[in-house]
């Protein structure tokens, strides 16, 4: 085969890391992108850009060393856990399995569940503030998030990019050594430079239209705030177009997730014959017992409709209050959990369904 997939346990995924490190220039590494959207996908990527990625990051943050794997090593971000420690000439240890580390200056990636639940563990937090860095990645990072992790004494570092660019290639909005970014229509962003894929495995009619001029064209949109650094917007199909208007969910999310009752929350838009999409918002509510678990929950089974009294029409004046009404939810679907991918990141395709259930 002339592909390695990791797969398996972090000791298995560490050694077939170090063979392909160790084997054949022309074995592409293949990791899938998280399907959050539809069916995933198979990414491609080649040893040189693998590296590239691991010495640009490194470059970037003035330090390397060991690293602990929170995420599963089946998709970039733990992959690029594995590697870094690899390249670093260490193993990295697995969370799950043996706890944080008991010494210092040490590296992790998270993705913002995880890390919003750990910032309501003690424990958790004194980890956290032993770490080099935070690498934070994988979906919406609200600022709100960003200044509770600099409050705790934890240093987080932003990170954004996919498995086509062999992961985080845009640190705190600024791309890494090598790495190009620009905006195409509609503020669509194109990325180029060393750490692109080769291509989609067995789709090279999709290859084709998404890796353009030696661009790879992302399916975000952003813009360039006055320094020069990128702002990730969302999703270009989270602009919801509703009643005629467009309304960015992502906006619409990060303002429900400053409700004092609310701990997680996530906006789609829904079909509707009425609006042609409706605005939903998926919102859990704050509690103790379960902001106390710092784990990631991956489980559809745990995305069952919360018993708050929070109501739709509260939320909507909240929205309201920073947003033009015609950006605030028609439908409010209460959760006990947002749904996840095994990477942590919300699962769309389980949330529209559970909209349609609630309706």
């Amino acid at each position: 085969m002339d592909f390695w997939s990791p797969g398996g346990s972090a000791d298995i995924v560490a050694a077939q890391a170090r063979a392909w490190l160790d084997g054949p220039d022309d074995v592409d590494l293949v990791v899938a992108t998280s399907g959050s959207t539809g069916q995933p996908k198979r990414v491609r990527l080649a040893r040189a850009a693998v590296l590239a990625s691991v010495r640009a990051s490194a470059n970037r943050l003035g330090a390397s060393g060991p690293w602990v794997l929170a995420l599963p090593p089946s998709y970039v971000a733990g992959v690029q856990v594995v590697l870094r420690s690899l390249v670093a000439g260490s193993v990295p240890t697995l969370l799950e399995r043996d706890g944080w580390p008991s010494g210092e200056r040490w590296f992790v990636s998270l993705v913002p569940t995880q890390l919003t639940r750990m910032l309501a563990s003690p424990a958790d937090v004194e980890a956290l503030r032993r770490a080099h860095t935070v690498l934070l990645g994988g979906g919406p990072i609200g600022a709100s998030l960003r200044a509770r992790a600099a409050e705790a004494g934890v240093h987080v570092v932003a990170t954004y990019g996919s498995a086509e660019t062999a992961g985080g290639c845009v640190y705190d909005g600024m791309p890494l050594d090598g790495v190009a970014v620009a905006l195409g229509e509609g503020g669509r962003i194109r990325i180029a430079g060393p750490t692109l894929f080769r291509g989609y495995d067995d789709q090279p009619d999709l290859t084709a239209e998404v890796f353009v001029d030696g661009w790879f064209r992302t399916s975000d949109a952003g813009r360039f705030d006055e320094d020069g650094r990128l702002v990730v917007i969302g999703r270009v199909d989270d602009v919801i177009v509703t009643g005629g208007l467009n309304v960015p969910g992502p906006a619409v999310a990060e303002r429900l997730r400053q409700h004092p009752d609310v701990e997680a929350a996530e906006v789609l838009g829904v079909p509707d014959p009425e609006w042609g999409n409706r605005v939903v918002a998926f919102v859990v509510v704050s509690s103790p017992s379960r902001l106390a678990s710092s784990h990631l929950r991956t489980s559809h089974a745990d995305a069952r409709t919360s018993t708050s009294e929070l109501r739709l029409g509260a939320l909507r004046d909240w929205v309201s209050a920073a947003h033009p009404r015609a950006w605030a939810p028609r439908q409010l679907v209460r959760l006990d959990a947002i749904p996840l991918l095994a990477n942590g990141k919300p699962d769309r395709q389980a949330l529209l369904a559970l909209a349609q259930e609630a309706r």
